[in-house]
């Protein structure tokens, strides 16, 4: 998911703008933001980590993957 948000944001500028809303440091944010690495490798860097917490996912409406699996796997039923 922090892949898709981060290619969403096409220009380095925005890249910057949205992760400091975020809570990431501005050396951070820059840093990532002007890196010639892919948005996958960088979707799993600490500035977007830091910026783009699973807090901050679930305030978006989005379930948690692990929280899906542990459903499907572990019911309560068999607890």
């Amino acid at each position: 998911m922090r892949m898709c948000y981060f290619k969403q944001w096409r220009r380095a500028k925005t890249k910057v703008r949205e992760l400091r809303k975020l809570g990431t440091s501005l050396h951070a944010a820059i840093s990532v933001a002007i890196s010639r690495k892919g948005p996958w490798r960088l979707s799993r860097t600490l500035a977007e980590h830091t910026g783009m917490t699973n807090d901050w996912f679930k305030d978006q409406g989005l379930p948690s993957f692990k929280d899906l699996w542990v459903h499907i796997h572990y019911p309560a039923t068999a607890r």
